[in-house]
């Protein structure tokens, strides 16, 4: 038979158990519950000792399962995915060892919450003409390109010199960087109006060409609202040009996530 040990979600500062519901990863509804030391819990449900599987199902159960308890405590630490103890003595002895690490995190998350703002351009056709308009030797080699390829077609025995694959490949990586650059402007003025609502942001990796921003903030729960009220002026100002997604509040996965590796249950 398989052992069974506490899969690990987020620690709180509670010092009573608590049972958040049938919402743990796997396929038997796990019940999400506390195991506690002095102030402090870590939120868990059972699981097999073997490796998580790392699948979209299983992440969205473990984001939803710390959402939960975000709906009842002001401060929550978020533990990387796929943590897993053995038991409650084995949580218990970690939640001794890091204490004050633990509660000093605690405070820091204290009051705040993670915006998620992704900005997306409508149409890159105009963005691909801009980058041309902005870069000379750029526009020139793809002009060179389309005549030589219209000779082609013309006089399709013709051998013709001087435009090939090399000067294509060249092209292309040219405008790529051309657009890594354009992402990073576009998602500095973006940043740059949210900016003073802040206490922090992260930029992470944007996906294909169309999305130039994916940005998290961490913000005061108090100025909330002072956040949302720049990003519909900035909704308003990009109507054209640009969509935005906007997410949260969100647990503060990208500013708080605790890393509990496999020699520390060891000690």
């Amino acid at each position: 038979m398989e052992k069974t040990g506490k899969y690990i979600y987020c620690i709180i500062a509670a010092p009573a158990e608590r049972n958040f519901g049938p919402l743990g990863v796997g396929s038997d509804g796990n019940e999400v519950l506390t195991i506690s030391y002095d102030d402090l819990s870590m939120v868990v449900s059972n699981h097999s000792l073997s490796k998580l599987v790392v699948n979209k199902e299983n992440l969205l159960t473990h984001e939803r399962a710390i959402e939960k308890v975000c709906e009842e405590f002001d401060s929550v630490l978020p533990v990387r995915f796929g943590t897993i103890a053995s038991s409650a003595d084995e949580i218990r002895n970690l939640l001794d060892r890091r204490y004050r690490e633990f509660k000093t995190a605690l405070k820091y998350a204290e009051h705040k919450i993670e915006l998620g703002v992704k900005g997306l351009w409508k149409d890159m056709g105009v963005i691909f003409k801009e980058i041309l308009s902005e870069n000379k030797e750029i526009k020139k080699a793809k002009n060179r390109i389309q005549k030589e390829k219209a000779k082609k077609n013309i006089h399709p025995h013709t051998k013709t010199f001087g435009v090939g694959v090399q000067a294509k490949v060249k092209v292309g990586k040219d405008v790529f960087e051309a657009l890594q650059k354009k992402k990073g402007e576009e998602a500095e003025k973006i940043t740059a109006a949210l900016r003073r609502t802040v206490i922090d942001y992260k930029l992470n990796k944007t996906i294909g060409d169309d999305m130039f921003i994916n940005a998290s903030f961490l913000v005061d729960k108090g100025r909330e609202k002072e956040f949302d009220n720049i990003m519909d002026d900035l909704s308003q100002k990009y109507e054209k040009r640009a969509r935005f997604m906007y997410a949260g509040p969100l647990p503060v996965f990208n500013f708080v996530n605790i890393a509990i590796y496999p020699e520390e249950w060891e000690k």
